[in-house]
Formats: C-alpha cells, sequence, structure tokens
C-alpha cells in the first residue's frame, strides 16, 4: 500500500487524478482533448503537417512550398512551424525553405525519395554587407532522409546555427553560401553523401560527422570539423582551417519517421555504434537499430497540456511533438529508460513559470531529438536537466543522447534562465545543440534576456558533437565531467556588457566562453573557435578565450579566437598562450595545448 501511495502522490504532481490513469490503463476511456484516436496507417499529425505520395499533383505540392515559404521567409521569431513529409518516390519540386521549416522522406533509405529540382536556403538581403546578403540568422530549418537530384547547378543550402542537414544524398553539387561572398556563420551535416563538389565558400565554421564526400570540398573561413568522414580534406589546421578526424568515438544517429512496406508509420531508433566512419545507409547498408510503432507514441498537439505529457508518459508512451508552440506550467518528466522524444516540424517548448521545460531520470536510452526550448519571462534555475546531480551510474551500453535540440533565451519574446542545459548523465551524447540567449528580436537587453550559462556538463564519459554557444553572460560552456570530449565548438561571447565591472570573472577581466572544472583530470577537445564583438562602445577585455587545468591529459586541438567587430577584445586563446585579438580583425590560432 506505501508503494501504491507513492505512486499517487506523484500522479497527483503531474496534475492528473488516480482515476484517470486507471481508467486509461484499463482502456475503459481515451485520453481527451488532442489525444485524438489515429492509426499506425493513418496519424494525426494536425494542420500543419503535410504528406505527399507521388501521385499527388507536382502543382499541388509546389503551391503548398510556395505558400510556407512565403510566410516563413522573414518570419525569424514567429510561432508558426511546418513539416512537409514524402512518402517514397520521385518529386519536381523546387523547396525553399524558410524558418521552423522541415522537410523530410518518409523511406527507409534517403534514397527512397528522390527530389528532382532543390532543397534549398537561399541568402537574406543584408545591406550591412559588402555582398549584400547574407545567411547569418538563416536558422532552424532542417532537411533529413531525402536525396536531392538539384536540377540547377547546385542544391544550395545558405544556413548557420540550428539548420542541420541529415541523413541527405545530395546527387550533384553541394552549395553552403549564400552567393558574391555574403556571410555565413556555420553548420552541420550528420549521416549524409555529396556525389559532386561541396562549396563551402563563406561559412565560417562548419561541422560534417560520419558522412561521404565526393569530388572536393572547397573553401573555409576559420573553423571547418570533420569526424568519420570519407573523402574529407586532409588535416591542415589553421592553413586551410580543416581538423580532420578518422573516425567519430561513440555515435547514434538521431530517430526518424517512415513507413514500412505495409504503410504503417513507424519510428526507427538507430543502433549505438563506436569508432564510426561514412554513412549508416550507402552502398545498399542496412542500418542497424530497433523499430517502433507510431501506435507507441503519444501524439501531441499544441495546447496539449504538461499534465497530459506527462501522464501519457507514465502510463509507457513515447512522445511526438507535432508543430507548433507548448506552454509548459510544469516540466516534461521522462522517468523511463529508452523514452523518445522526437520533434516533428522544430516544435518549441516554452516553460511559463520559471521551472524547467524538461527533466530526464538518470535511466538509460533516453533518446531528445528535433526540438526548441524557449525561456519564459519568469526566470527558470534551468531549461533542461539530464540526469540528476551525484549521480555516476554506467550507461555506456545505451547512454541517453540529444539531438537537434536548440535554446533561446530571448528573441521571440523575453527569457530568462540562469543555465539552459545540465547534463549530469554519465555517457550522454549531445549531437548538434545550439543554446542562444538572443542578440536580436524581442525582449533583448543586458538586463532583460538574462542567463548566465548556456551548457554544463557534470557528468562524466560525455560526448559533444556540435556545441554551439553563445553570448550568455559568464561562463558560455562549464564541463565539469571526467573524460568528456567535444569534436567542435563555436561560441561568440556576448555583445552587450555595459562595462568591465559588470563582465569580470573570479579568474580576471571577463568570462572564457569554454571552461573546464579545476579539478577535471582528462578531457579532450577538437576544433574550437570562440568570437568577440562587444557592441556597446565600451573597451571589454576577456582575458581568455578557454579556461582548462594545465595538465597533460586535458588536451585541446586546433583552437581559434577572432576579433570580429566593436571594441575591446580577447587577449589570450587558451590560458596564458595565444596572441591578443583586441581592438581591430584578427586571429590567433594554437594547434594543440599544452
Amino acid at each position: 500500500m506505501a508503494r501504491a501511495r507513492r505512486g499517487t502522490s506523484f500522479i497527483r504532481r503531474l496534475g492528473v487524478t488516480a482515476s484517470a490513469v486507471a481508467l486509461t490503463a484499463a482502456g475503459l476511456a481515451p485520453m481527451t482533448g488532442t489525444a485524438a484516436a489515429h492509426t499506425s496507417r493513418q496519424p494525426d499529425f494536425g494542420p500543419n503537417v503535410f504528406v505527399y505520395d507521388p501521385s499527388t499533383p507536382v502543382a499541388e505540392i509546389q503551391a503548398k512550398f510556395d505558400q510556407i515559404f512565403a510566410q516563413q521567409e522573414h518570419n525569424e521569431m514567429g510561432t508558426n512551424r511546418y513539416a512537409v513529409l514524402f512518402k517514397p518516390g520521385q518529386y519536381d519540386v523546387n523547396a525553399r525553405l524558410g524558418y521552423y521549416t522541415t522537410v523530410a522522406g518518409l523511406g527507409r533509405s534517403p534514397d527512397d525519395v528522390d527530389v528532382h529540382g532543390a532543397v534549398r536556403v537561399v541568402g537574406q538581403p543584408d545591406p550591412g554587407s559588402a555582398a549584400g546578403i547574407s545567411a547569418l540568422t538563416n536558422f532552424w530549418r532542417s532537411a533529413e532522409n531525402l536525396s536531392v537530384t538539384p536540377t540547377d547547378w547546385s542544391n544550395q543550402w545558405a544556413v548557420s546555427q540550428a539548420s542541420p542537414m541529415r541523413r541527405v544524398h545530395i546527387k550533384g553539387i553541394l552549395w553552403l553560401e549564400p552567393g558574391n561572398g555574403g556571410f555565413s556563420s556555420g553548420g552541420y551535416i550528420a549521416d549524409s553523401k555529396v556525389d559532386g563538389i561541396t562549396i563551402n565558400g563563406s561559412q565560417q565554421q562548419w561541422l560534417t560527422r560520419d558522412s561521404v564526400l565526393g569530388d572536393i570540398w572547397t573553401n573555409g573561413v576559420w573553423n571547418q570539423v570533420f569526424s568519420g568522414v570519407t573523402g574529407a580534406p586532409a588535416q591542415g589546421f589553421p592553413s586551410p582551417p580543416y581538423t580532420t578526424l578518422a573516425t567519430s568515438p561513440v555515435t547514434r544517429e538521431k530517430p526518424y519517421l517512415y513507413v514500412d512496406d505495409a504503410g504503417r508509420y513507424r519510428v526507427f531508433l538507430p543502433a549505438l555504434r563506436h569508432d564510426t566512419s561514412g554513412t549508416t545507409w550507402d552502398a545498399g547498408q542496412q542500418q542497424q537499430g530497433s523499430s517502433a510503432s507510431i501506435d507507441d507514441f503519444y501524439i501531441a498537439k499544441p495546447g496539449d497540456s504538461a499534465a497530459k505529457i506527462n501522464l501519457a508518459l507514465l502510463l509507457g508512451k513515447n512522445l511526438l511533438l507535432t508543430p507548433g508552440v507548448y506552454h509548459l506550467d510544469q516540466p516534461i518528466h521522462v522517468l523511463r529508460k529508452n523514452t523518445v522524444i522526437l520533434g516533428l516540424g522544430m516544435p518549441s517548448l516554452a516553460p511559463d513559470t520559471g521551472k524547467a521545460a524538461l527533466q530526464i531520470a538518470d535511466v538509460d536510452g533516453v533518446r531528445v531529438a528535433g526540438v526548441l526550448v524557449d525561456a519564459g519571462k519568469r526566470e527558470s534555475d534551468t531549461l533542461v536537466q539530464v540526469g540528476s546531480p551525484l549521480s555516476h551510474r554506467d550507461h555506456s551500453a545505451n547512454p541517453t543522447s540529444l539531438q537537434d535540440v536548440f535554446f533561446r533565451i530571448g528573441g521571440p519574446w523575453v527569457g530568462k534562465a540562469e543555465t539552459s542545459l545540465v547534463v549530469n548523465s554519465d555517457d550522454t551524447i549531445i549531437d548538434n545543440i545550439w543554446a542562444w540567449r538572443g542578440d536580436h528580436g524581442n525582449g533583448i537587453g543586458w538586463t532583460q534576456n538574462t542567463a548566465d550559462t548556456g551548457v554544463v556538463i557534470n557528468g562524466d564519459d560525455v560526448t559533444a558533437y556540435g556545441l554551439f554557444v553563445e553570448h550568455y553572460q559568464k561562463y558560455q560552456t562549464i564541463w565539469n565531467g571526467e573524460r568528456g570530449r567535444t569534436i567542435f565548438y563555436q561560441s561568440e561571447l556576448p555583445y552587450d556588457p555595459p562595462s568591465q565591472a559588470a563582465w569580470t570573472s573570479p579568474t580576471g577581466k571577463g568570462y572564457a566562453s569554454y571552461k573546464v572544472g579545476p579539478r577535471v583530470k582528462s578531457h579532450d577537445a577538437w576544433g574550437l573557435g570562440v568570437y568577440s564583438y562587444f557592441n556597446q562602445g565600451v573597451d571589454i577585455r576577456a582575458d581568455r578565450g578557454i579556461e582548462a587545468p594545465k595538465t597533460s591529459k586535458v588536451r585541446f586541438n586546433d583552437m581559434i579566437t577572432v576579433f570580429l567587430d566593436g571594441s575591446g577584445g580577447i587577449e589570450r586563446t587558451i590560458n596564458d598562450a595565444g596572441t591578443p585579438v583586441v581592438g581591430s580583425y584578427g586571429t590567433s590560432t594554437i594547434v594543440s595545448y599544452p
């Protein structure tokens, strides 16, 4: 009876009644509201998901893409979210992607869906640049699990942060810049193949992981990282700025939605792999992993309460978030091992009451993929927490993974959060994170969108690929766990400290971007870029871009600090090593440390 009482107490904290749980578990009553009945052949993904098959008239598909793009091209801080899904077949369309738009195939292989035309992102007008065009704010969109046969000379994908390309086969040339030398600020490709040339052009930084490149990768500005990439350019940092690792130490690809041979919707869950290179699917490979029916998922809709979502998770469901914004009065709690949370069409979790958006217990195998987290007006201590403080369970055989999870403090509205992401669970895999304290949009200012730190890693044996953390008011990243590994790091310091006194750390002027805790004995990082642009007209200095214990097993490879613009700058790259980048454009590079 004591165990039952504890269960009932927990259920009440979730905001539901014990009778509702009993009825639902017994199958005597369906969940109410937007937990509408659906079948594995025809799930209800809501009004902002468009599913097409080869019998759909081309004009209808093209008209829908044009309509979404017209609405989303400049809707950077809006609340609309969209996903366009293709069943296996060939499609002759020009899919231009604006903000919060995902295009994905529903096959088991990217080659099951072949888009003849383009799945493209183009540059935006930028009167402030000599080129008159840039991709510096082309965020929050994605292409996944399809092939593209360009009918123009290339497939253009001119993006910056939070715009991943996963499981994509480009049957031709891939062009990653906006054109005319316009600025672009970094992106991410994984489990993909490019048959032709990849024109990197003006991309300041980029991570390509576990992929296959064809003819050649051209150009690069400061920090280009290749991890487990067949056909990658040779190691060359700092000139050319290539960091090349032959294999990726531990990976697990992002879950994806597909339709099986019987027409039923399922979610594929790729297996954990070690020391990998190339794609999981090329050359007739059958990707290893397991598959779950869509019937095992609670398909959430905007307007669903946190209590309703938590009830579904408590009853053993996984969670699929359809496009939209989910306002939460309490955290989503993940208590069960192997739970999957998959976002469709860039959904946002928005905690409104000063609590976390997502709390994950220290259990095996949780997968969170494809979601935004937007801080609310009431300050949260933490937006997403993985595991429990002081817990060190071994999850090496089945780790938790975070993939394409993006945080915002300000931008769509005033937001406040002391820390965006705290990872306590050992062995966690972080795979493409952008934690961003907004530098433009709504509610922006030193005393408005307040946030101390982007990412704090307390767990041991955590591996991060593609860690983008920007503009927080103290340290951007703090790494306290042992044997951590970062493969690619990109960070701009805050633009807006009003004075040096307002931005001084316990170890000197300013705050380092990437800080390894003083007690850490072992850490490895490859390909790190830290940039300054202090725009308040005040001489602001950071004593160093990276701060770490000086010991033989805390090792850094291929680092750069850059003065972008503004005033002040960064005095040293790591600890006391490196040259100043202060007062005017300049770079400081270090190949290895110590």
